[in-house]
């Protein structure tokens, strides 16, 4: 059974207080886009002489180790006493963000914002946060550049003093910029001290991972949901471009499958014909796909170690089960870890969508 460690730190200097919380019921995983959390419970037996050191909740982080390897890491918010156990919560260091403010406008004189590389604002609002007295966490972000633009010359990303915006909602909307960013976080350890660090991706995180497979009879466990719901299914798109009347743009792409026809309407602003036939291709091979995986539980296997695991990886998945057959690629948005337990094994579940998936927005119909 794998080694883990619970490790408490001060926020903000990275001190060690113990090397070995001794949580049970632990339950922790990173997200795209978001901090990630975990929960635990401390060791009813020991609880009351550890819960001085839990009542910094705030202050301090956890860090998970697995076989002397960081998986996770995030600040302690609340422990609250239950009878004899201590359940304790924490989120990852983004989670700090949401507890501060731009309280001097602009992000300290960085914007306002006019075609700014979402990437740099969401840069500029850690280099803030952290400047201020008692603010730095020590967590570094990626130098990663989009294309994206966030503000114009008429509508400018802007902040006001006097409306102070919260930064972690600000990462927030930088991250929902279409074909902007995604951004998830990562602990490392350099010497004794974690590294905390913001992983941007653009316009998306991860790769196609060849070396990653799941398959059942080798790392798939539990029971996979291949849900088969043909409300999205369609075989035939017909993209609509920029524009009104006979001006307007129309295209079909489509393809035979020997199933009853269904179509589905994309409502697009593409005045190029050529970008609206390959959005409408792209659509169709994504609503051509009936099975959908959302979640599958898998346990730690050379085909795909769980150190190996990334954020927006996309992975092929093969399962044949009494009940269901699935050949297919999907993306990771995510993953919740169960250490193991006494005779309970560890438990891994991956979160994860369709590699192509159809696009969103209430501009799309079903015919």
């Amino acid at each position: 059974m794998p080694d883990y460690r619970y490790i408490l730190a001060r926020a903000a200097t990275g001190e060690v207080l113990h090397w070995n919380l001794p949580l049970t019921e632990v339950e922790f995983g990173p997200e795209k886009s978001g901090p990630g959390s975990l929960s635990a419970t401390l060791s009813p037996t020991l609880a009351p002489a550890m819960s001085d050191m839990l009542d910094d909740a705030g202050d301090v982080v956890i860090l998970v180790e697995r076989n002397s390897h960081l998986l996770w890491g995030g600040l302690l918010w609340r422990a609250a006493p239950q009878g004899t156990k201590l359940p304790v919560e924490a989120a990852g260091f983004t989670s700090y963000l949401h507890r501060r403010f731009d309280l001097h406008g602009n992000l300290g004189g960085r914007g306002p914002y006019v075609e700014a590389d979402p990437c740099q604002v969401i840069r500029d609002v850690w280099a803030y946060a952290q400047e201020q007295p008692d603010g730095d966490l020590g967590v570094v972000v990626d130098d990663t550049k989009s294309r994206a633009k966030a503000g114009t010359a008429k509508d400018p990303f802007t902040t006001s003093k006097t409306d102070p915006r919260n930064l972690g909602e600000i990462v927030d909307e930088m991250a929902d910029i279409d074909d902007g960013l995604e951004w998830t976080e990562t602990v490392t350890w350099r010497g004794r001290r974690a590294e905390r660090r913001i992983v941007l991706g653009a316009p998306r995180l991860g790769r196609p991972r060849e070396d990653l497979t799941f398959t059942t009879g080798a790392n798939v466990t539990g029971e996979p949901q291949v849900i088969k719901d043909a409300d999205s299914y369609a075989q035939w798109v017909i993209g609509l471009g920029a524009g009104e009347g006979k001006k307007r743009k129309v295209v079909v792409d489509g393809a035979r499958d020997g199933r009853l026809r269904l179509e589905h309407k994309l409502e697009t602003s593409e005045k190029d014909e050529s970008k609206l036939r390959r959005r409408a291709r792209r659509e169709r091979l994504a609503r051509q796909v009936l099975p959908t995986l959302t979640e599958l539980e898998i346990t730690d296997h050379p085909a795909a170690p769980i150190e190996a695991l990334r954020v927006g990886d996309d992975v092929r998945i093969r399962l044949h089960e009494p009940h269901t057959a699935y050949d297919g690629w999907n993306r990771i948005l995510g993953w919740t870890v169960r250490p193991g337990e006494g005779e309970t094994p560890e438990r891994v579940t991956l979160k994860l969508e369709r590699t192509i998936k159809p696009e969103e927005g209430d501009d799309t119909e079903e015919l």
